[in-house]
This record gives C-alpha cells, structure tokens and sequence, in this order.
C-alpha cells in the first residue's frame, strides 16, 4: 500500500511540473487572469444576484467590464508609449537631441568647486563624467527603444496571450467558486488552515495589488500631466516610469520627478523646477497617505520595507511582472506566517488553561 501511495505521489508531482512546464510560455496571460478574477470577482457575484443566477451571462459582462476599465486603457497607454519611446529612441540616434549640449550648459552653470571635488574623488572632472553619463544615456535609450520595438512588432504573440487571458477569465469568473471549493479540498492541510490561509491572502491580493496599481497610476498620471505641461521631453514616457517606480514606497517616484527638478534648475528654467518641486512634495507625495488608508487598509497592508525588497526582488527574478508577483509572493509568506503565529498562540492558552 506504501508503494502504491508513494508512486501516486510522485506520479502527482510529475504531472504537475508537467501541466506548470506547458503553461511557463504564456504565464503572463494566466498570472493577470487570476489577478483580474480575484479583483473583480465580487463585482461578478453582484453581477449574478441581479440577473438571478445567470453565470454565465454575468461571467461575459464581467469580461467585458474588465476590457474597457483595465485592458482598453492600457493598451492605449502601451501603443502611445511604443511610439514616444520609439521616437526618443530615434531622435537620440539621429543627434536631434543634442545631449552633449545640454550637458555643456549643465557644466557651464556649475561653481568651478564642484569640478575640483569630483577630480578629488578621482572621477577625472566634471567633464569626464557628463561624457560617461551621455554615453549611458544613450545607450540606455538604445536599449529601451529597442525593446519598445520588438514588443510593437510581436504583434501575433500578444494577440494569443491576450486571448488566452480572456478566455481564462471567462471560466474564472463562470467557474471560480468551485474551482475555489475543489482547491479547498485538494490542499494538504486542516479545513480551518485552508480556510484561513485562502482567505487572508485573497484579502491582501486585493487590498494590497488594487490599492498599489491605483495610487500609482494617480501618481504617475499627475507627473506625467505636470511634465507635460512644463514642456519636459516624453512626458508620456516619463509618465509611465513613475506609474512603475511608485509601486516602490517612500522613494519610488521621486527617483523621478526629483531628477527632472534638478536638470531643470542646471539648464536655468528656475520657475519649472520650482513648479515641480511643489507638486512632487505637495501633490505627488501626498496621494500615498490620502489613498492608501482607504484603499489597503491597516489590516492588510504589508510593511513599506517589505514592498520595497519584495518589489525590487521579484523585478529581477520576474521582470516586469514582479511588480506584482514579489508583493504577491510577500503577501502568500506573511499570510502563512501570521497564521502559523495565531495557532501556536492559540495552543500556548490553551495549554495554559488545562495546567
């Protein structure tokens, strides 16, 4: 009977690691189906209370509500940063953009100090330096224009992910309550640990994933507003940045703005830096505490330092999905450990009661 048992277990694992190797090609479609569905399933349930039980007809509107709130919006923020990117991109190769002249006025608007300083560190002057940072621009550029590019071309790749995408949410939002139920009882664990476990970390995925996405875009929506209308160079671009490093607490987007202020006092436009400066501290800066409250909550909040290292970790390990996936991963840790210390206090009582 053991052998039996152990080679069903093992048999269990292959396949698992089988049907997990045949869904890593399009692990991004599935990863932002179930973040949709768990984010959008109450909305679902409500959806089929009032057409009387119809899942299916609630499913698609659903679907559909998905599309136009989330997917349409982004895919018009992604087509216009192809093409600003790609168009920076150009406009650097083709010296349109005249770097080492701005770098000029940069040094020429500097007190000779600054020079000495920097030769004293050994970073061989001031001018040594704007060339190792113009030539890291560009090649930055290069690189990111580069990738834009591709990504606009791969045009057949991302119809397939997009629709394989929607047709899992569909069954997710159909079908979820069961799925949810049959995972339930598939996890090797007491009912009262499932139920708790499942339940906290769906919790912390929406309270956690929705109230980061939306105060970072209002973030990165407001500074790319403000760059635009201070005239700064692909503001959309620079827009969409913040939108990213604002997922990062504290510091995320004035990695951004605070630069942007600096260049603009360097090359004299005193008024716009000043600006900016306003509206990164005053605006920018304070939409994290007005919006978070409301919208994470303190019970499900994860600890800044956390977001911080799980962002940035699951950034390098995941790439552009591990803005979500690190916090997510975070969020799945805290929450067993937070269940683990509930139970051994619990038992600690217990026991001391019976003594």
């Amino acid at each position: 009977m053991s052998i039996q048992r152990t080679s069903f277990y093992v048999l269990l694992a292959v396949v698992t690691i089988a049907f997990i190797w045949l869904l890593v090609p399009y692990y991004t479609a599935v990863f932002w189906a179930v973040i949709l569905a768990i984010i959008f399933f109450p909305v679902h349930k409500r959806l089929e209370r009032l057409l009387g039980g119809r899942r299916s007809i609630a499913a698609l509107l659903t679907v559909l509500m998905c599309i136009c709130l989330v997917i349409i919006p982004a895919m018009i923020i992604l087509g216009s940063l192809i093409q600003e990117g790609t168009s920076l991109y150009q406009r650097i190769s083709s010296n349109e953009i005249d770097l080492n002249g701005y770098l000029v006025r940069i040094q020429n608007a500097l007190p000779a100090f600054i020079d000495n300083w920097l030769t004293s560190l050994k970073l061989g002057g001031f001018s040594e330096l704007l060339g190792n940072i113009s030539s890291g621009v560009v090649q930055a550029s290069r690189s990111v224009g580069g990738s834009l590019l591709s990504l606009g071309q791969n045009t057949l790749q991302f119809f397939i992910s997009f629709g394989i995408m929607l047709y899992l949410l569909f069954f997710l939002f159909r079908d979820g309550a069961g799925l949810s139920g049959k995972i339930r009882h598939a996890i090797p664990l007491s009912d009262d640990y499932t139920r708790q476990f499942l339940d906290k970390f769906s919790a912390v995925v929406r309270a956690t994933v929705k109230g980061n996405i939306i105060i970072a875009i209002t973030q990165g929506t407001i500074g790319g507003v403000a760059f635009w209308a201070l005239g700064v160079e692909a503001a959309l671009l620079w827009g969409v940045t913040m939108t990213f490093l604002s997922m990062l607490p504290a510091i995320g987007a004035a990695l951004v703005w605070i630069p942007a202020a600096i260049w603009l006092v360097l090359t004299g436009a005193w008024l716009k830096a000043a600006i900016l400066v306003l509206i990164g501290v005053f605006v920018i800066g304070l939409i994290d505490n007005l919006l978070r409250p409301p919208l994470v909550g303190k019970g499900t909040r994860l600890p800044d330092y956390v977001v911080l290292i799980s962002t940035v970790g699951g950034i390098s390990l995941f790439g552009i999905n591990g803005f979500v996936i690190g916090p997510l991963i975070a969020a799945l840790f805290i929450a067993a450990w937070s269940i683990f210390a509930e139970q051994q206090s619990a038992e600690r009582a217990k026991s001391k009661r019976i003594e």
